[in-house]
């Protein structure tokens, strides 16, 4: 039988040694995770992409009239909120009075969104088949009436009509925009644009109708 020399002791040693020393460096390690309140798993997890933001907001250098030159601001949906948008058309639509200005409006946000309004975000809810005219004989004083009911509109609908015709002073009255449907049977109603339409376009606030103009 070999003895051991005091050579072979001090390898025995070493080679236990080494092995203790993976363990405790392990358990030290799995303590530090827990520390940190990082928990292990096996499993790959996916969290998916990052959330994206819709910008709202286009680079101006788009502003859709072709011979107009005369810049006005339209009321677009994007992100469930009117956002203004930058739109052109001719002077002679300012020029040919209330009537023509506001069919020019109408036509701005009746229209699909320009491709650069697109990619940002912007869509309308105003039907292509929408238009406006004059008022009744027996309306108020500066009142508008609509293919359709105001009500028969969506919600969405309506306030980007009613913020945009409140944006031009001479289709206001009294800071109010008064819309009638194409049936004489019922009488126009005052619709306001306030922040809360702005950020919130289901709720378009209404006043009190103005009494009716004399006979024309």
């Amino acid at each position: 039988m070999r003895r051991l020399s005091p050579a072979d002791g001090r390898r025995n040693r070493v080679g236990v040694r080494r092995p203790l020393t993976g363990v405790v460096l392990a358990v030290a390690a799995a303590a530090l995770a827990a520390g940190c309140g990082i928990r292990s798993t096996s499993v790959p997890v996916d969290a998916g992409a990052a959330p994206s933001r819709v910008p709202c907001r286009t680079s101006g250098t788009d502003s859709g009239g072709r011979d107009a030159d005369d810049r006005v601001r339209v009321y677009l949906v994007c992100a469930s909120e009117l956002v203004t948008a930058d739109r052109a058309i001719a002077g002679t639509d300012r020029g040919s009075g209330r009537l023509g200005l506001a069919r020019a409006l109408l036509a701005q946000i009746r229209q699909s969104p320009l491709a650069s309004e697109r990619r940002a975000g912007f869509t309308t809810a105003v039907p292509s088949d929408l238009s406006v005219g004059e008022g009744a004989p027996d309306d108020p004083a500066g009142a508008l009436r609509l293919s359709a009911q105001p009500e028969d509109l969506s919600s969405e609908a309506l306030a980007q009509v009613v913020c945009t015709f409140a944006e031009e002073n001479t289709l206001a009255t009294g800071g109010a925009v008064l819309l009638g449907g194409p049936s004489d049977d019922y009488a126009p109603r005052g619709y306001l644009c306030t922040s809360e339409t702005r950020t919130r376009p289901q709720n378009v606030p209404t006043v009190s109708t103005p009494s009716p103009s004399p006979p024309r």
